[in-house]
């Protein structure tokens, strides 16, 4: 255990976030999610859910301000602009962390395929269906 670090991120975990650079990505993806053949490494919490997880990496990670887009979940089959509870708590743990950022969404199948190119996927135990986000890291500012 260390102090100020969220006892569920592990050391793979917290291994990886460190290695990443500025712009790659990460994903954390639901119980469904076909994370051990989508290619990154892959890291499991599945006795977590998605937004606990968000919740953990965002205390650590920033986001990348230099872009548009730098959280994404996945969009609603049939209905894109469907925003389910999850992706509300999505929404409001991005604020909390980052208060001038958003969650955009992408299409189902075109989020699978940007995760392909993700550096690494978390995989949760979540059970809400579309409990996934792509995060994009951004950097820390000299002080």
């Amino acid at each position: 255990m260390l102090k100020s670090i969220p006892p569920i991120l592990g050391p793979d975990l917290l291994y990886i976030l460190r290695a990443m650079g500025h712009g790659d990505e990460i994903a954390i993806v639901d119980a469904n999610y076909p994370g051990d053949s989508a290619g990154p490494e892959l890291v499991r919490a599945d006795g977590n859910s998605a937004t606990e997880i968000l919740d953990a990496v965002l205390t650590l990670m920033p986001l990348d301000s230099f872009v548009d887009e730098q959280a994404i979940c996945m969009q609603v089959m049939g209905d894109a602009n469907q925003r389910l509870p999850v992706m509300d708590e999505f929404s409001a743990l991005i604020v909390k962390h980052e208060p001038e950022m958003k969650l955009s969404s992408m299409e189902r199948f075109a989020f699978y395929d940007r995760v392909k190119g993700a550096y690494a996927i978390i995989q949760t135990g979540e059970r809400r269906l579309y409990g996934n986000i792509l995060l994009k890291k951004g950097i820390i500012r000299p002080e």
